[in-house]
């Protein structure tokens, strides 16, 4: 697996789905955030995207749980990627605001868990999505949504 920051050039032409499974294929580095945090993009598809990670020690908080801002990222990357999956070429976005419901603790030995988020509405400046956090038993860990801008193609 490849880390790092696909260029300008190497995305200029592809849409966001384009884009995504370029980078599902090998065909662009996975971002430098998956590496650190130990989580990958495994599905996407328009308005769609899946996220599966492995939590470890390497993210304990000082009380001995996973800190929340882990269940965080992955509700907001997987929003931002469905929203991402419906954008063209040259079009932007960024996350506004991520609201998040914890259920339960992460087990940092309870092994994979998988997030999963979907577009609930798309405009032309703005979109709305929403993401579930599940233990490898499919129990819910966290949910939230995501406000997020779209800027225009250049």
């Amino acid at each position: 697996m490849e880390y790092g920051v696909a260029t300008a050039q190497q995305i200029k032409d592809l849409s966001g789905l384009e884009t995504l499974r370029a980078m599902l294929a090998g065909n662009l580095p996975a971002p430098p955030i998956a590496e650190t945090l130990g989580f990958l993009l495994v599905e996407v598809e328009k308005g769609r995207a899946v996220f599966e990670g492995v939590p470890g020690p390497h993210l304990l908080n000082p009380l001995g749980s996973v800190h929340g801002g882990y269940a965080l990222t992955l509700i907001d990357s997987a929003c931002g990627c469905a929203v991402h999956s419906e954008i063209g070429p040259g079009v932007g976005y960024t996350t506004v605001e991520t609201k998040v419901n914890f259920t339960r603790p992460i087990d940092p030995d309870g092994g994979p868990i998988r997030c999963e988020g979907r577009v609930l509405s798309r405009g032309r400046q703005i979109a709305t999505a929403e993401a579930f956090l599940r233990a490898a038993d499919g129990k819910l860990l966290a949910h939230g949504t995501s406000t997020l801008i779209i800027f225009p193609g250049r």
